[in-house]
């Protein structure tokens, strides 16, 4: 493999990109061909064979999907592109997020039959809330029932952007064998490796030339400089359009749409010419925003700008431990001292690594634009902000989720107790969508995760990157508890005096539920008037409250979806305090759960199976047994794709329970949805258990 050493680029020449994807629609594929076709490797890794150059990890090997994102360098056409390789399966959606925080711009690539699938969808709105904006990809057109026009319809329909179809496949099925360029009108035809670029085919001609028009009135519609000329002339000329392209994918206002097939090496080279002609480069993408003293700072992407980073992944390997950063503005230097704003501390860089997955090559230097790992700092965690100390700065971290299965794990030998919890440590320091905690009633140590996949992942990753031997207890869902029917009036009235300062807090509050579409877990407001509760003190309340949301009173789990009102209260001149009035906010909260009706919630999924007809009966017989609701069944090509909702609980051990009843032909996806009520009769075995 050949490590791309560092030129003397602008930021204008860097693509920070990321490959976006379901699981299996090729993303792990497209980043091999791009790796080969810029001749980053000299030989194309297969998936099914184990030799992808990002999915290095044994597990990723063994079980044919990417689960950790994978960072890789490579030069195209004077330009350097730094792409990560996301995981498309949802219980690693924490990987895509903090990948999606520290990049420019994204392949999203389809599947030409599926079009598109529940993940896709995740991470397209993912994608939407960092601004980041992207191109699409088409692939698999050689498979039997692919089409480009019935996969771009799902893209609008479902992801709801404005397609603007640049190529026109040439060929059908296996019979797919190139693409006409809508910018150029030029077709591109592979044999092999080899692509011939020559006019377009007369039996495709009148097509292209239809197709060329729709997309000249669609980025007409889109873009003003576009419709200007298309109003004077009635076409638009090859770099009008081109430039169109560009300003509508950097403004979000349209996609632009190749297809290909990435295993046949057909339209990767293409899809590179897009990444470079429409993707926006770190100078393209507004100054980064921080926060210093409390005040909002920005940092543009300048080499001279004071040095700002921000640590979105961390990984221990041979070399040592090391911390991915994007450098969002300034230049860092081997032997540099940075400040962890965060955690308020200094550290050493001792090296500077380009990554290319698994290899890396050394560097004395990385500036503005660039997606490096850093060797020799001890304590930089993901999210962490990393800066000059002379111009301190925090940069926004990528959102956590919240863990929704738990397992309680041990070692097998006691000698190996005390390895298992740094073992443990370690695992949460690289994944912050990990949870660890012991459980106080039985004392056991509590692996939280994304999902069971997720945790079944950590655990053999425990057991062969440390040689521990784990025992796993069975998976439990995180349930919620909610408010269904609130109280008002609630008194706390927190007196102490023992013999020195007292403490005196009064406080009244009204709880109620929050409403489902506020977009919130907890609200907390104040309708005390006349000063009767100072406003530090009003902040102490809801501290407290905010410490009672912990446990509810059905079961002792976390509380969500209520709102809190602070209607009146009391100080005494000398015994009130912020530390009164917090105790007295969660007691008071507390006593309000215990006299409200509350319920309990569980995570519910989006299921999406794909199983054979003959098999259909027994698989929606078992997803009523799970407490299924089906919502949509489709025929496809002697398959039935089944949509469902079902709680998260009524999972475990789904995958096999459908390999037996399909013999092993069935396959299945799920996403996130939100939360439920539990049933009544649930929510009692819950209690007895």
């Amino acid at each position: 493999m050949n490590l791309p050493q560092p030129s003397a680029t602008s930021t204008t020449t860097v693509r920070n990109l990321g490959i976006l994807a379901h699981v299996d629609a090729g993303k792990t594929t497209v980043t091999e061909r791009i790796l080969y076709l810029t001749g980053a490797t000299h030989k194309r890794g297969e998936v099914h064979d184990g030799t992808t150059v990002t999915d290095f990890d044994p597990q990723e090997r063994d079980r044919g999907i990417t689960i950790f994102a994978a960072a890789v360098s490579c030069e195209w056409d004077g330009h350097r592109i730094n792409l990560i390789d996301t995981p498309g399966h949802v219980d690693f959606a924490d990987e895509v997020e903090r990948s999606l925080r520290v990049l420019d711009g994204a392949v999203a690539v389809f599947d030409a039959v599926a079009g598109v699938e529940p993940q896709s969808e995740s991470v397209w709105r993912q994608a939407d809330r960092h601004g980041v904006p992207r191109i699409a990809f088409v692939n698999k057109l050689d498979r039997a029932g692919a089409d480009l026009d019935t996969a771009v319809a799902s893209i609008r329909d479902r992801l709801h952007p404005a397609p603007l179809v640049v190529q026109l496949p040439i060929g059908r099925e296996d019979g797919f064998t190139g693409v006409v360029d809508l910018v150029t009108m030029r077709a591109l035809v592979w044999d092999g490796d080899t692509c011939a670029e020559g006019p377009v085919p007369d039996d495709l001609a009148d097509e292209a030339r239809r197709r060329r028009r729709v997309l000249e009135e669609s980025v007409a519609e889109l873009h003003a400089a576009a419709l200007d000329e298309y109003c004077a002339r009635s076409f638009l000329s090859e770099g009008t359009l081109t430039a169109a392209l560009r300003g509508v994918t950097l403004g979000g206002e349209g996609l632009v749409v190749l297809c290909g097939s990435a295993y046949r090496n057909r339209g990767v080279e293409p899809l590179l010419r897009a990444v470079v002609a429409y993707l926006p480069s770190p100078s393209d993408v507004p100054p980064v925003r921080g926060t210093h003293a409390g005040e909002e700072q920005r940092r543009p992407a300048e080499p001279r700008a004071p040095f700002a980073g921000l640590v979105f992944k961390v990984n221990s390997t041979a070399t040592g431990r090391l911390t991915y950063v994007r450098v969002y503005s300034g230049t860092i230097r081997k032997g540099d001292t940075v400040l962890d704003t965060g955690a308020r501390r200094t550290e050493r860089v001792g090296r500077i690594l380009r990554v290319q997955a698994d290899r890396h090559a050394e560097v004395g230097r990385a500036a503005a634009g660039e997606i490096v790992a850093l060797v020799g700092l001890r304590n930089a965690r993901a999210g962490a902000t990393l800066c000059d100390p002379s111009a301190p700065l925090v940069l926004e971290p990528p959102a956590v989720a919240a863990a929704v299965v738990s397992v309680a794990v041990e070692a097998r030998t006691p000698l190996d107790t005390d390895r298992l919890a740094t073992a443990l440590a370690r695992l949460v320091e690289e994944d912050p969508s990990l949870a660890v905690r012991t459980d106080p009633e039985t004392g056991q140590t509590v692996l939280s995760g994304m999902g069971e996949l997720h945790l079944e992942v950590a655990v053999e990753k425990i057991r062969r990157g440390h040689g521990i031997e784990v025992g796993v207890g069975r998976p439990r869902v995180a349930y919620r508890e909610t408010v269904v029917r609130g109280v008002t009036g609630v008194v706390c009235r927190h007196v102490k005096q023992d013999g020195g300062a007292g403490q005196f807090a009064h406080v009244v509050i009204d709880v109620a539920p929050l409403d489902a579409t506020a977009g919130e877990d907890f609200v907390f407001e104040s309708a005390v008037v006349g000063g009767r509760v100072p406003r530090e003190y009003v902040r102490a309340v809801e501290a407290g409250c905010r410490d009672a949301l912990a446990e509810g009173p059905l079961g002792g789990y976390p509380v969500t979806g209520l709102r809190v009102t602070l209607t009146d209260g009391a100080t005494h001149p000398k015994d009130s305090s912020e530390m009164a009035f917090r105790t007295a906010g969660r007691l008071a909260l507390r006593d309000a759960l215990r006299a409200a009706e509350t319920g309990l919630l569980e995570p519910v999924v989006e299921l999406t199976a794909t199983v054979p007809d003959d098999a259909v009966g027994g698989v929606l017989g078992d997803l009523a047994a799970r407490r299924g609701r089906v919502t949509g069944q489709t025929a496809r090509a002697g398959t039935a794709v089944i949509t469902a909702t079902v709680p998260l609980a009524g999972l475990f051990g789904y995958a096999s329970g459908l390999r037996g009843r399909t013999q092993g032909r069935g396959t299945f996806t799920t996403r996130p949805t939100g939360c439920a009520p539990v049933p009544a009769g649930i929510v009692a075995g819950l209690r007895t258990g």
